[in-house]
């Protein structure tokens, strides 16, 4: 029997919808404008079907609420939408100029003010708002008269062919100035500049040209959804892979950059990637930011839905050409890149609905290819084409939240397998090892659910016996990456270890140095244990100078000493290992030197030998509990090797850093894996621990390597590249250190350091840090004002009881008072400044006492307020009278610029001031100076001290606030002189009559 449905009249969903719209306008009046906006849309959603009336009246409500907080897209969009149901309304058009100012766009908004004024021409309220945006659009006209001659003068010169190379690249690269300006990009597109690119493509020659053209799609495409679509629909998604296939790395990335900004524009990212920080803690973000998120990401789901014929379009054409034939090795790399950024959901969401499609199954294909060996229907591909699809594979496989949709990859990955395995040319047997051997490497639970299927590892062996060049190759790669897991390593060394021997016999050092680095790995499967030896014992040390003679000899090509650096990768676990290859300066520089060429193929190698030698890995502590605790159930207690002692550890830091390893760790920085940032995060900060060593890493580019990978890796990986930035900020200059923009991006990361479940040597740093970073210029102080979760947090450090942290705080709001933006902070109705006048009596801490008094007297010099202020604190003149009298004359210097600065305030404030023992005080500090220039050698700082107090002393008297000596006295021998004595008034009265 089915269910009964309750049958809600109009009448009644009417009433509903303006009960809502009654709370909303409430709320509106109130000041909350997301509980408004949330009422309106409640009220939108029930009577958008049939009362349209009112629904355009709940649409413009909602716009009045996006315009009160500056979300001017929104009002345009709501103000839309309410004409849509109710034409040539007024109030909706006049929402609608008001939210195209906002945006910039002036000629929209004085079409729509005309508009209003031919409906309501009594309206004497929009007669200011008319001239203003007239004169607006004339000066904007004057603007665009002289970009249009500029545009004129670049299109001349650009496209024709028979100009000079010179002035034809340079007017390119002006093209792309312009396209950065709002006007300029407007009035390239109108004047047909997509067309006219693409149809210069076609026939340009010139590379210089080619990538600036390129370039300017790229900023027409940029935060403007209309634009985007228009490039799309004008070039044409088979235009950007025909650009993309070459094998210059600058126009890869222009193509690539230029893609992602048309998907990007169409989708509207901007929407939720605002969020995407709060978001990672987000216990922080207030009720409000949570439902305008929401919003937001409900918004960009139905735009997503209205371009989704153009989004998909990318997506289909870029997937169809991973597996293309005539397309570059570099080109399909880029391809791949692009495909890993829209794979999360909440970017594009492509990992997931590429299981619609057949891209797993193309992405397989990729994965199978080899460098060594080309087939009939082969594919090109690049030297880090092979990690790419690896680390590609381990992404998608990540984004899927779900054992369902997991298991849908599975069954992807299967179907390959199954149709390969079933062939049994060598072909399929060559492609589908070296498909599972990319996946072993960088997807391990991919890789691992192949590795198991019935004969697929004897296959392997089987292969690995063969005298076949090829299969000797691909299965030798294939037992190496098998053998990621101990019971894997264990069933391999008592089948695989001899023939991996044989193999090793080869004449081939291809074969030669695969079979090494699988003997390597076998006898690295005890790990940093020292009481497991899988191996003989000298074993280890035998296999490292093999591997040594591969790396270190310049003959070899670099496929020989990207597998010898893997070797060694695996040896560097055994401490005896470590100092043997340290102490061997051409194998450490060969190591280097290898890592400088970039390549993702030997990233692996290089970064995994670094972690190892430094010790940068996760070591878990093992209390005496836990031992005895193993002992009584019986396990094994893994032993620490004494090679591995913090002294051995320091001094390997050491020889590493200075043999240049942070600038291989810079170049191998680029990669798009979240793992290997956190093992190169990792290496440099265990540099960075040093404070001599900081100065290096910024000089080989570690701190350029360092800013994105605290802002995108894994969790680890991000707090050690932060922890790395806090400590070269502390030490180092931060304008060179971080050049330009550089210094504003490192602020969020660093900040991260001061959550308070991390250890408080962390929280230290980035006080530190951030204190050093604040005096660099007010662009860093913006950035770290603008962020009220940055700035409130070093506040609460103000109020810590650990002493490090709170002097680290209050130096840190030091520097911070620079900016108005903290000046206004301050003024507001707050307890900033008490607090801070407080910190001025501090009786433990010198040295945040002189940084309190510092804050006051910047605050008090730019802000009469502040001075006012000052008087909240009921112990404000105990507090001041310890800074005057402090023993560090650098504190009472401080002090008496306060003073000063509040006698300057004006009478209100310096009145109470100086009736307080402060100004005897001052006239003391005075006679101390003067008796002080009597030395050889007066104080200089004493000596500003008294020039201070002399010039307060002097205003304050000049207002009629304290007086001269000489004033007192005469004013006492004035009170004291004798009034003559008056007749009697009836008397006088009397004598008057007389007269």
């Amino acid at each position: 029997m089915g269910q009964i449905e309750e049958v809600v009249s109009p009448h009644e969903t009417l009433e509903e919808a303006e009960k809502l719209k009654v709370a909303g306008n409430e709320a509106f009046k109130k000041g909350n404008y997301t509980d408004a906006i949330e009422c309106y849309t409640k009220a939108i959603r029930k009577t958008k079907d049939e009362f349209g009336q009112e629904t355009a009246v709940y649409y413009k409500n909602r716009a009045a609420c996006h315009l009160k907080m500056e979300n001017f897209e929104d009002a345009v969009f709501d103000c839309n939408k309410s004409m849509e149901l109710g034409p040539k309304d007024p109030k909706a058009l006049f929402r609608r100029c008001q939210a195209y100012e906002g945006l910039n766009k002036i000629d929209a908004a004085y079409t729509d003010a005309k508009e209003v004024h031919n409906l309501d021409p009594k309206n004497k309220a929009l007669e200011p708002i008319l001239v203003r945006l007239h004169k607006a659009v004339q000066a904007k006209l004057g603007e665009l008269a002289q970009t249009a001659n500029k545009v004129k003068s670049m299109f001349e010169i650009v496209f024709t062919l028979e100009g000079e190379a010179d002035k034809r690249e340079k007017a390119a690269d002006n093209l792309i100035v312009l396209s950065r300006e709002k006007a300029g990009a407007e009035l390239l597109f109108k004047e047909g500049v997509v067309e006219k690119i693409v149809r210069l493509l076609k026939v340009e020659k010139n590379a210089k040209i080619r990538l600036s053209c390129v370039r300017v799609f790229g900023e027409l495409a940029k935060k403007d959804t209309d634009r985007a679509k228009q490039v799309l629909k004008e070039a044409g998604v088979p235009f950007f892979i025909d650009a993309i296939n070459t094998t210059n790395e600058e126009m890869i990335t222009a193509v690539s950059y230029a893609i992602q900004c048309l998907l990007d524009s169409i989708s509207r990212y901007d929407l939720v990637k605002r969020w995407k920080e709060k978001k990672k803690d987000a216990r922080k973000m207030s009720n409000e930011e949570r439902k305008q998120s929401r919003q937001d990401e409900e918004k960009r789901e139905g735009i997503m839905k209205e371009n989704a014929r153009e989004l998909h379009a990318i997506m289909h054409v870029i997937c169809f050409n991973t597996v293309s034939r005539t397309i570059t090795g570099e080109a399909r790399d880029a391809i791949i890149n692009l495909i890993m950024t829209n794979c999360p959901w909440d970017r594009m969401a492509w990992a997931e609905k590429m299981l619609k499609t057949d891209f797993y199954s193309r992405l397989m294909e990729v994965a199978s290819e080899l460098t060594h060996y080309k087939h009939e229907s082969c594919m090109e591909i690049s030297d880090s084409t092979n990690t790419v699809v690896g680390i590609c594979f381990g992404y998608l496989y990540e984004q899927m939240w779900d054992d369902e949709r997991r298991n849908q990859i599975i069954e992807r990955i299967d179907e390959f397998s199954k149709e390969k395995l079933m062939d049994q040319g060598l072909e399929s047997k060559v492609r589908i090892s070296v498909a599972i051997t990319t996946l072993l490497k960088h997807a391990p639970d991919l890789g691992n659910s192949q590795l198991t299927k019935d004969g697929f590892l004897q296959m392997l062996l089987a292969m690995a016996q063969s005298d076949e060049y090829i299969e000797q190759l691909v299965a030798s790669e294939a037992i190496i990456a098998a053998t990621a897991k101990k019971k894997d390593a264990s069933s391999i060394i008592s089948q695989g270890m001899e023939i991996l021997k044989n193999l090793y016999k080869s004449k081939n050092d291809h074969i030669k140095v695969r079979a090494l680095v699988g003997m390597c790995k076998l006898g690295s499967s005890g790990g940093h244990d020292a009481s497991i030896r899988p191996l003989a014992e000298g074993s280890s040390e035998k296999l490292a100078e093999a591997c040594r003679r591969f790396l270190v000899n310049p003959s070899k090509d670099l496929d020989l000493r990207k597998w010898a650096a893997e070797g060694l990768s695996f040896l560097t676990l055994d401490a005896d290992v470590k100092e043997k290859l340290v102490e061997d300066e051409a194998a450490v520089k060969s190591l280097i030197e290898l890592g400088k060429t970039g390549g993702q193929d030997v990233m692996y190698g290089v970064v995994t030998c670094l972690v190892n030698l430094t010790n940068s890995f996760d070591v878990q502590e093992i209390t005496d509990e836990m031992i005895e605790l193993a002992k009584f159930a019986k396990h094994h207690v893994p032993q620490e090797h004494e090679l591995d002692d913090p002294d051995f550890v320091d001094k390997r830091i050491w020889t590493l850093c200075q043999y240049g390893a942070t600038s291989a760790l810079a170049a191998l920085a680029k990669t798009e894996s979240n793992n290997m940032k956190e093992l190169i995060a990792r290496v440099i900060n265990a540099f960075c621990q040093h404070q001599e060593l900081r100065g290096l890493v910024v000089q080989q580019g570690g701190s350029k390597a360092l800013v994105p990978i605290a802002l995108s890796s894994t969790e680890k990986g991000e707090r050690a590249a932060a922890q790395a930035l806090a400590r070269i900020g502390i030490t180092q200059d931060p304008s060179i250190a971080f050049p330009g923009q550089r210094s504003c991006d490192v602020v969020r990361p660093v900040a991260r350091l001061l959550k308070e479940d991390f250890k408080s040597i962390e929280n230290f740093e980035a006080l530190l840090a951030l204190g050093n970073l604040a005096n660099v210029s007010e662009a860093v102080r913006g950035r770290m004002l603008k962020e009220s979760d940055v700035v409130m947090t070093i506040e609460n450090y103000m109020y810590q009881d650990h002493a490090m942290l709170r002097r680290a705080a209050v130096q840190c709001i030091l520097n911070l008072c620079q900016s108005e933006v903290q000046v206004k902070r301050c003024e507001g109705t707050n307890d900033r400044i008490k607090y801070l006048v407080l910190l001025m009596g501090d009786a433990e801490d010198e040295e945040v006492v002189k940084a309190a008094a510092g804050a006051v007297a910047i605050l008090t010099s730019a802000s009469s307020k502040c001075c006012s202020k000052v008087f909240e604190s009921s112990q404000w003149e105990a507090c001041m009278l310890n800074i005057l009298a402090n023993k560090d004359y650098d504190v009472t210097y401080r002090a008496v610029i306060i003073v000063d600065n509040m006698i300057q305030a004006g009478k209100e404030v310096s009145e109470p001031l100086m009736d307080t023992q402060i100004l005897d005080v001052c006239q003391a500090l005075i006679i101390k100076a003067n008796i002080d220039q009597s030395n050889f050698q007066p104080n200089e700082t004493l000596q500003k001290i008294k020039k201070v107090c002399e010039h307060a002393l002097e205003l304050a008297h000049n207002m009629g606030v304290i007086k001269t000596y000489a004033q007192a006295v005469q004013e006492d021998e004035d009170d004291e002189k004798i009034e003559p004595w008056r007749p009697h008034p009836q008397k006088a009265i009397e004598e008057e009559e007389k007269s």
